[in-house]
This record gives structure tokens, C-alpha cells and sequence, in this order.
């Protein structure tokens, strides 16, 4: 069982830049972690995601040279470093882990962390 809580989410002007942290409860060594997103009346969509050793990375095209998706499987962290942020940014983002390919079906969720750019 891996519990996941995401942080650093919060109220940004357009331009910004803001660090979500994911931390695990368990061991997330062995588990692919991506990061996704939902906006008010929008489905959710996969943002980022990084291999069981970070390796790999997999990106959106919307965040593709703007976000950057790292782990540190000592801490069981997983990081979304965001810069250039927009408006169109604006969502509730959730970490998700599972043993192969982190999807919208993934094993494991956060609850989310709100990420609100201004204009």
C-alpha cells in the first residue's frame, strides 16, 4: 500500500513559478510516479511522469519545457518543478503511482493540491 500527499500548490501570478512535492508513505522505489491535473469541468489529464528510477521522464505537450518531473526514492518524494506558469495552468493537480504505467487508472492517488495562476 503506498499513501500519497501532495503539497506546495497555492495562488501564483501568471509567469511564476511554483514546487509540488508528492511524499509516500511507503516505498515508491519500485513504482512509476506521474503527476496529473483537473480543471473545474474538465477532465482529468495527464501532466508528467517519471520512471521507477527517474530515468525516464514523459511529458504533456502543454508543460513540455516548463515543468520538470523528478524523484528522490530516499525520501519517497516525488517534485513537479513548475515554471512560466499560465492561466491555463489553473487546476487541482494529484500524484499517482502504480507498478507499470501511471495512467488516469493508476493504483494509488493523492487528494490533490489547488494551483491557481492569476492573469
Amino acid at each position: 500500500q503506498v499513501h500519497l500527499v501532495e503539497s506546495g500548490g497555492g495562488l501564483v501570478q501568471a509567469g511564476g513559478s511554483l514546487r509540488l512535492s508528492c511524499a509516500a508513505s511507503g516505498r515508491i522505489s519500485s513504482y512509476t510516479m506521474g503527476w496529473f491535473r483537473q480543471a473545474p469541468g474538465k477532465e482529468r489529464e495527464f501532466v508528467a511522469a517519471i520512471s521507477w528510477s527517474g530515468g525516464s521522464t514523459y511529458y504533456a505537450d502543454s508543460v513540455k519545457g516548463r515543468f520538470t518531473i523528478s524523484r528522490d526514492n530516499a525520501k519517497n518524494t516525488v517534485y513537479l518543478q513548475m515554471n512560466s506558469l499560465k492561466p491555463e495552468d489553473t487546476a487541482v493537480y494529484y500524484c499517482a503511482a502504480d507498478v507499470v504505467v501511471v495512467t488516469t487508472q493508476a493504483d494509488y492517488w493523492g487528494q490533490g493540491t489547488q494551483v491557481t495562476v492569476s492573469s
